[in-house]
Parts: C-alpha cells; sequence; structure tokens
C-alpha cells in the first residue's frame, strides 16, 4: 500500500490547538503548502475542525487537524470550543499555537488534559515579527509542553522544518515502532486462510479496510494467505497439504466458520485482531462477560467509527443487538452512534460495544475505554461480543490468551 493511500485511521494524528487569531490556520497553511484553512484577520474565522491528510518525511502519513479557537464566545462559540476539545480524543500530537503574549487561561487548560493523557505538546508562539514573547511567559511553556517554537508564520522561512523537529522529538514510541496486527499468530511461510463474506456490508468490488491490513501484512511477511468466502472455506481446507496456522473470519460468519474449522486449528477474528491493535484486549476480554448479568431495561450503547447509510441486517443496528437479545433473553434499550459521536451521559449505560475501530485512530478508542472505565462501565468490542453470544468466545480469544 503506497503511503499516499495510508488509511486516516493508521496516520499520527496531529491537532493543532489554541485561542482565536493566534494564526492556527496559517500554521496550517504554511505546513500543507496548501489554502488547506481560510485565513483572515477576524478572529473565529475557523468554525469546524479542517482535517488535511498529507506526507510529512520522515514522519510519513500524517493527519493535520486545525480547530476552532478554543476561546470562542457566545452560543455558537461554545459549541465549536466542544467539538475543538472533542478532538483532543483522537490527537496524537497536540500543536497550541499563541503569539508573543504566550499562553492564556485557556491554553493551560488544554495543556493540562493534553498532560495527563500523556499526550506530547509541541508549544508554537506565533507572530515574533511583530513582538518578541517575555522570557517568563515561555519558561512557564516550557513546563508544560515538550517542545517550544518561537516562530512567525509571515516571514520565517525555516518554519516548516523547525516544526517537523519538533515533530520528530515529540512523536509517540508506539507510532514509530508500530504493533504488527499478527503479532504471536502468524510467522513466516505459516498458511493464514482469511473467510471474507460477500454480503452487503462488503463494499463492491473491494475488501473491508481490516482485511485488506491483515491480507497485506501477511503478503509483508511472507506468509501464505487463503482468502476464501465461507461457503468455500471447507473445500480450501480439503486442498491444503498442511493445516493453516490459523483461520481469520469476518465476525458475523463466526458460527459457520467454527463448525467448519477443526478445534486443534487455531481461529480468530479481523474485529478481535483489531480489538489488540487499536484498544486493550483484556479490558473488551472482560467486558463480555458481563453480556450475562444485562437485566430488563438496561441500556446498550453500541460505537461504530465510521459512518455509513444503515441496511438491511446491518452488524451494528440489528445482528449485534439481536445476539445480545436472544442470549440475555431481556428487554433490552439498544442505543447507536458513529464516526467520532460519543455521548456525555455513558454512565447510564451498563454495556459499550465498540467497533474494530478500523476507520478511527488508537488514541480515541483509548480515550473511549478510559472514560468507560471511570464511569464503572463495562466495554467490550463486536467480534468479541459475537463471539461471546455464540458460545465461542474462549474459542476465538485462545491465540491471545496463552500467548501463542
Amino acid at each position: 500500500m503506497k503511503t499516499n493511500n495510508t488509511p486516516k485511521s493508521m496516520r499520527l494524528h496531529i491537532g493543532i490547538f489554541g485561542k482565536r487569531n493566534a494564526g492556527k490556520s496559517s500554521l496550517t497553511n504554511a505546513i500543507t503548502h496548501q489554502e488547506t484553512s481560510i485565513v483572515s484577520e477576524q478572529a473565529g474565522t475557523t468554525t469546524d475542525a479542517v482535517e488535511k491528510t498529507m506526507e510529512m518525511l520522515p514522519l510519513g502519513a500524517v493527519v493535520l487537524i486545525d480547530t476552532a479557537g478554543i476561546d470562542d464566545t457566545g452560543a455558537l462559540g461554545k459549541e465549536r470550543v466542544k467539538k475543538s476539545k472533542k478532538i483532543t480524543e483522537r490527537t496524537d500530537i497536540a500543536i497550541i499555537v499563541s503569539d508573543y503574549d504566550g499562553w492564556n487561561e485557556y491554553d493551560f487548560e488544554l495543556a493540562k488534559t493534553f498532560n495527563e493523557n500523556n499526550i506530547p505538546i509541541v508549544a508554537v508562539i506565533n507572530k515574533t515579527d511583530i513582538k518578541q514573547p517575555e522570557k517568563e511567559k515561555i519558561k512557564k511553556i516550557t513546563e508544560k509542553a515538550n517542545f517550544v517554537v518561537t516562530t512567525s508564520v509571515k516571514t520565517d522561512k525555516s518554519l516548516v522544518e523547525k516544526i517537523r523537529e519538533a515533530l520528530i522529538r515529540c512523536v509517540p514510541e508506539d507510532y514509530i515502532n508500530p504493533p504488527a496486527i499478527l503479532e504471536n499468530i502468524a510467522e513466516k511461510d505459516d498458511t493464514v486462510i482469511l473467510v471474507t463474506p460477500i454480503d452487503k456490508e462488503a463494499p463492491k468490488g473491494r475488501l473491508i479496510l481490516p482485511q485488506v491490513n491483515v491480507l497485506r501484512e501477511l503478503l509483508d511477511n511472507n506468509c501464505v494467505a487463503v482468502v476464501v468466502t465461507e461457503k468455500q472455506l471447507e473445500n480450501a481446507l480439503k486442498a491444503l497439504k498442511n493445516k493453516p496456522k490459523c483461520v481469520i473470519t469476518d465476525s458475523q460468519a463466526f458460527k459457520t466458520v467454527a463448525e467448519i474449522v477443526p478445534e486443534d486449528i487455531a481461529m480468530t477474528s479481523f474485529s478481535i485482531l483489531f480489538a489488540r491493535l487499536k484498544g486493550d484486549l483484556k479490558t473488551f476480554y472482560e467486558g463480555a462477560k458481563q453480556i450475562d448479568k444485562l437485566s430488563d431495561g438496561d441500556r446498550v450503547l453500541i460505537c461504530e467509527s465510521c459512518t455509513h447509510h444503515p441496511i438491511e441486517d446491518d452488524i451494528g443496528r440489528v445482528k449485534i443487538p439481536n445476539l445480545l437479545k436472544k442470549k440475555t433473553g431481556k428487554k433490552l434499550v439498544i442505543d447507536n452512534v458513529s464516526s467520532h459521536e460519543f455521548p456525555e451521559n455513558i454512565g447510564d449505560y451498563k454495556l459499550i460495544v465498540h467497533c474494530g475501530g478500523c476507520m478511527t485512530n488508537r488514541r480515541e478508542i483509548l480515550s473511549r475505554m478510559n472514560k468507560a472505565r471511570e464511569k464503572g462501565v463495562p466495554i467490550t468490542n463486536y467480534g468479541i461480543a459475537i463471539s461471546y453470544c455464540l458460545g465461542i468466545c474462549e474459542r476465538a480469544m485462545k491465540p491471545f490468551l496463552n500467548g501463542k
């Protein structure tokens, strides 16, 4: 996969924050070498977050997110601030932009949030062509930020290099050395069968993203990848001279696949692989065990990281709710959210079921898991929840629980 086609969910997310008219949009345009954001002397020009994907060597694929001023006012302004703060949940590195007067209370409040969540901060003190910042103000910022850049977006010809250097110094270790999707699952020369049902949710002419990512990693690792639908799985197993190391299936075909694949062959799902890659697998696993504790009237929140029009037999809106109700025998209240939506009243729920997260980054998934933990709400994952409801969770989790 070429880096310029890297999905957003696999890119480094760089959020650009700060008060109105600090130069956030000008900085975004300077970094991208494009008129990505509207620039104006009038404060509050950026009303909604503006995202731009690009290649920033040597970091590779990144997403720049230009946000509205954190000090915006009025009814609409408060909504913009709320949206800007929401961006913090999927930010891998934060850039806080201020002018020569340094940070104000809003900037320090932002920094506190980032510090508490171990998100690196690059402080950009802009407009030094007008006035140089006081040393004492720089010192206060340095105490909270990982790196400080003093510059003028208008006149500093070395601006982009300064920002690039600061980002390199701050980039999280797990981005430099990202975990493998198939770690401890498949090694060189192993044969792995991928079961990819062609149903209404499969994009015409394409595979869904988790299937593509897993297939590519298998090829990169010089493994033998056999791709079949569930209807051809039995024939594929018979045709192989040696048994496969593992069978990885779409969660929706779990029941059929479990009945076909012999017990001595490891079996799991794409969704469970992504549960480990994007979140905390143990927490998701323990969350699934709470399904049996649900009672009549309990509310369950189902979260999807992508946005699509609901279809007949939709996995998040139909299949999983039906499985939960059948497994528990209870009258449950099911709510659905999608994309970057995540309700503030999660304490009202008895269980959260999250998708694999292929369309969002790990930072956002971990942020949601942390919020659930703080409210004492168990959270699980699509694949783990489905396997639990079907009575095959232990088998689907075995490759991970045994560390093999």
